[in-house]
C-alpha cells in the first residue's frame, strides 16, 4: 500500500543517514561516500508527495567527504559545489562561501576571489533582500582578499624603497586595493558580531595611512559597544593599538582591566601585573597581586616561570616590608585548600627541579612563604639546591627560615 511504502522509505532513509553519520564519525570516507550515493538514489526514487528538503544535508556531508576522501580531487570538489549551488536559491550564498573557504584552504586565491565576485553579482528577486547578511559576508571576504593583495603590493613597495627604487605603478595598484578593501571591511564591522580578522585588517589599513583617530574609534566601538557580544580579542586589539601609540599607562591599564574581568587567564596578565606592580598607588599594587594569583589558578600557567617570578617578587616585597600581609592572607584563604596539591606537591617539586630549576626556585619561595618551612615543595627544592651548592638556593632557605613567623600570620 501507499502508506506502507512511505513508512518503509522513511525507515530506510533514516537508517541510511545513521550509517552516513557513523562513517563520518569513524572517518571512513569511502564508506560514507557509498552510503551518501545510496541516499541520493533513494531520494530520486521517492514518489511520495511529502515535502523533502535534503539539499543542505547533501551539500554539507558531500563537501566533508570529498574534502577528506583519498581519491577525490579539487576539480571534483569544484564540480560538486557548482551542482550544490543550483539545488536551492535559499542556500546559494552559503554554498558560495563554503566553496570559497575550501578554495582558500587549497591556496587558490584567485579562484576564490572570482567566486566571491560572481556571488556578489547574484540576484534572485526577494531572496536578495532576505539574504542581505550573507551578501555582506560575501563582500567582507572579498574585502579581506583585497587586503591580502594590498599587503603583497605594500611589501613589494617597501622592499623597492629599501633598495632605493620607487614604483608608481605598484603604489597606484596598492592604493586601488586599499580603497576596495576599506569599503567592504568598514561595512561588515558596523554589524554587531565577532569580526576579529576584519577589524584587524581594517585597522592595519588605517594605521598604514596614518588615520589613527579612525582606527581608535573603530577599536573603541568594537570593544565597548554594548550591542556587540563580549569579546576578549576586542580588548586585546585595543590594548595593542594603544601600546603602539605609546598611550599613557592609565589607558593601557584600563583596557587590560576589562580583559582581566573577562579572561583572567589571558597571557597579557603578565603585562598587566607588571604595570600594576610599578604603580605608586596602593590600590593598583593590590590589584596586581590579585591578577597574578588568579592567573595561576589555571593549569596552563602552572609552569609559567614569568608568572611565578611576578608572584614571588611581589610576595617577597610584602614580607620584607611587613606591610599589606593581609593582601596575601585574603588571596591565600580561598586557595589554601587546593593550591598545595595543585602546585606544591613533592611530585611536582621533583619534576620542576629536574626540568626547570628557575621555575622551582620561584615556586619554592612562594611555597615557603605561604606554607612555611615545613612545606614539602620548599623542603625538597631547597635541599636539592643546597646539595648542588647553588648560592641563591642557600639564600632562599635562609630567607624563608627567617620569615617563617609570616607564614603563621598568613595562615591565621
Amino acid at each position: 500500500s501507499s502508506n506502507e511504502h512511505k513508512l518503509n522509505f522513511r525507515k530506510s532513509k533514516e537508517a541510511c543517514l545513521s550509517f552516513i553519520q557513523d562513517a563520518l564519525l569513524q572517518k571512513e570516507w569511502k564508506r560514507a561516500a557509498e552510503f551518501l550515493t545510496c541516499y541520493i538514489e533513494s531520494l530520486e526514487k521517492d514518489y511520495s508527495r511529502e515535502h523533502i528538503g535534503p539539499s543542505e544535508m547533501i551539500w554539507r556531508t558531500g563537501a566533508e567527504i570529498l574534502w577528506h576522501h583519498s581519491q577525490s580531487s579539487m576539480k571534483e570538489f569544484n564540480c560538486f559545489m557548482e551542482q550544490m549551488k543550483t539545488l536551492g536559491v535559499k542556500r546559494y550564498l552559503k554554498v558560495c562561501l563554503e566553496h570559497v573557504f575550501h578554495l582558500l584552504c587549497n591556496g587558490q586565491i584567485d579562484e576564490a576571489y572570482q567566486n566571491l565576485s560572481l556571488a556578489e553579482s547574484w540576484r534572485f528577486g526577494e531572496q536578495t533582500a532576505i539574504q542581505d547578511k550573507e551578501m555582506k559576508l560575501i563582500q567582507a571576504y572579498r574585502g579581506l582578499l583585497d587586503y591580502y593583495s594590498w599587503s603583497k603590493q605594500k611589501n613589494i613597495l617597501l622592499e623597492n624603497s629599501e633598495d632605493g627604487f620607487s614604483d608608481s605603478a605598484v603604489e597606484q595598484e596598492m592604493h586601488g586595493y586599499f580603497r576596495k578593501a576599506a569599503v567592504n571591511l568598514k561595512e561588515i564591522i558596523k554589524i554587531p558580531g565577532v569580526w576579529d580578522i576584519f577589524v584587524k585588517c581594517y585597522v592595519d589599513l588605517l594605521e598604514f595611512y596614518g588615520d589613527h583617530n579612525e582606527a581608535r574609534q573603530v577599536l573603541n566601538e568594537y570593544a565597548y559597544n554594548s550591542k556587540f557580544p563580549a569579546n576578549p580579542n576586542a580588548h586585546v586589539y585595543l590594548y595593542q593599538f594603544l601600546k603602539r601609540q605609546r598611550e599613557p599607562k592609565k589607558s593601557l591599564i584600563s583596557a587590560l582591566k576589562i580583559l582581566h574581568d573577562i579572561v583572567p587567564s589571558h597571557e597579557l596578565m603578565i603585562d598587566f601585573n607588571t604595570m600594576l606592580q610599578k604603580s605608586k598607588k596602593r590600590k593598583k599594587r593590590r590589584l596586581g597581586l590579585e591578577v597574578i594569583f588568579a592567573a595561576l589558578d589555571y593549569a596552563g600557567w602552572k609552569e609559567n616561570v614569568k608568572a611565578w617570578s611576578c608572584l614571588a617578587r611581589q610576595v617577597k616585597q610584602i614580607v620584607i616590608s611587613e606591610k599589606h600581609l593581609d593582601w596575601i592572607k585574603q588571596e591565600w584563604n580561598s586557595r589554601k585548600d587546593w593550591w598545595p596539591a595543585f602546585h606544591f606537591s613533592r611530585y611536582l617539586a621533583k619534576r620542576n627541579w629536574r626540568e626547570n630549576k628557575s621555575l622551582s626556585y620561584e615556586k619554592a619561595l612562594v611555597a615557603g612563604i605561604l606554607l612555611g618551612k615545613g612545606c614539602k615543595y620548599f623542603k625538597y627544592v631547597s635541599h636539592q639546591g643546597c646539595k648542588a651548592q647553588l648560592k641563591r638556593f642557600r639564600m632562599l632557605k635562609k630567607f624563608v627560615n627567617r620569615h617563617n613567623p609570616v607564614y603563621l600570620r598568613i595562615s591565621g
